[in-house]
Order: structure tokens, then C-alpha cells, then sequence
């Protein structure tokens, strides 16, 4: 979920005053800290056996949450991703820039996942379930799916190639597709029917957990402070 590894956060100054700055300034480790608490509430949440030994409320509590930090992170990611468009030589001389079409449609996906996991606590007919449950968490899994695909786009457009095994935004993308492609599946096995039954629970929780999985470790390679990630020339950078 992460399209950016270039830009450390600054350590920053020890003023108290300058708190309230530091904590509403956008910056890639709040973005990826976002992403991989959101991650890891939805993975507990579709853990196997986990809604069983507890109830189906806390697992949708998980996702309820989880989907509030996505929503955060998400937001930060947009913000960060710059210009939304960029001067090209041909008509219409303007183009929508890559990485700013993955965090805008990444972050529309999110709130139907916020639409999708609220409904889940409270919808209990059958087309409350279909339409403000199913409805929107297939148009988030789909949104999903299309921003993870202009994050590899933005990958190459920032000249790159696209094997590039040695750079962590080449392995960011790479395993941030693979967890968008797992919800897509999720959402399949979630279809619910006219009869409230869901198409394929089994499919539902494993493609939401292992989903989550990927998105928690496409973030958490990319968190600035890790040796990899610096640019100050004590590690070997993205």
C-alpha cells in the first residue's frame, strides 16, 4: 500500500510547542503504522478460528476498526502522493500522475470499506447485508485492485524496471498486489445470496487473511527507519 520509500521522516526538533505540528504532519511512517495496525486487525479478525472462539461481533469489531486506521493511512498516502496531474507535450497537455491515481482510488476504496465493516455490526435482513455490507466491500476489494495496479505503474513511470528485486518499493508493490488480489478473492467467497447464506465463508476469511498479511508486510518493509529504507548513507536506500 505503499508507493514511496524516498522521503525519511526528519527526526525533528525536541520542542513541546511543535508537538501539535509533528502530529498532524503526513509522513510515510505514520502511513505505513496506519496500514499495519489496520492490517493486523483484519488478519486477527479472519484469523482462522478466531470469530469462532470469540463471536462474529468481535471478528466484525476488527474489521470496523482496522478499516478506520486503512482510512487514516490511506488519507496520508493521498496527501503525500503530490500533484494529481503533470504537464505532457501532447493533447490535452496534462496527464493524471500514476501514484497519485493509486492513493485517490486506494483511498476511495477505503471508505466503502468503512461503509462495508460498519453496516456488518448493525445489518441483520438479508439485503441489508447485500447492499451496504457486500455491495461496497466488493467496490473497496475492486478499487484495491486498481490502485495496486498504478502503484506498479508509478514504480516504472519513476524509471525504474519492473523486476528490480533490489529495491523495497519493487517488493512494497510487488506484495501489496498480492493482498489485493486476496480480497478480490475474499469478496467472491463473500457473495451473500438471496437466502443470507454466504457463497464461501472458508474462501471469505482466507482471502481477507491473507489479504491483510500482504498489506501488513508491504508496509512494513517500507517503514523509513528500517536500514534498507535510509538515505543518509548509513543503509543502501530504496
Amino acid at each position: 500500500m505503499t508507493t514511496d520509500v524516498s522521503h525519511p521522516d526528519q527526526a525533528g526538533d525536541h520542542d513541546p510547542r511543535a508537538l501539535p505540528s509533528r502530529i498532524l504532519t503526513p509522513t510515510l511512517a505514520k502511513q505505513c503504522w496506519g496500514f499495519i495496525i489496520g492490517s493486523a486487525l483484519f488478519a486477527l479478525g479472519s484469523a482462522p478460528g478466531f470469530a469462532e472462539a470469540t463471536s462474529a461481533n468481535i471478528a466484525n469489531l476488527c474489521y470496523f476498526v482496522g478499516a478506520w486506521f486503512f482510512t487514516g493511512a490511506a488519507l496520508i498516502q493521498l496527501v503525500l502522493s503530490g500533484k494529481m496531474t503533470v504537464p505532457v507535450s501532447y493533447a490535452p497537455g496534462v496527464m493524471f500522475r500514476a501514484e497519485w491515481l493509486a492513493g485517490s482510488i486506494q483511498f476511495f476504496g477505503t471508505l466503502l470499506f468503512n461503509v462495508s465493516t460498519t453496516a456488518a455490526l448493525m445489518a441483520h435482513t438479508v439485503k441489508g447485508e447485500q447492499r451496504l455490507v457486500w455491495n461496497p466491500d466488493a467496490g473497496g476489494s475492486v478499487a484495491f485492485l486498481l490502485s495496486g495496479g498504478f502503484v506498479l505503474l508509478a514504480f516504472v513511470r519513476a524509471g525504474n524496471d519492473f523486476l528490480s528485486p533490489r529495491k523495497v518499493d519493487f517488493w512494497s508493490g510487488q506484495i501489496n498486489w498480492l493482498g489485493c488480489v486476496a480480497f478480490g478473492v475474499a469478496a467472491v467467497g463473500g457473495f451473500v445470496s438471496n437466502t443470507g447464506t454466504v457463497m464461501d465463508n472458508t474462501l471469505a476469511n482466507w482471502g481477507t487473511f491473507i489479504g491483510a498479511l500482504c498489506f501488513l508486510v508491504a508496509s512494513a518493509i517500507a517503514l523509513p527507519r528500517l536500514p534498507w529504507n535510509r538515505v543518509d548513507g548509513s543503509g543502501a536506500g530504496a
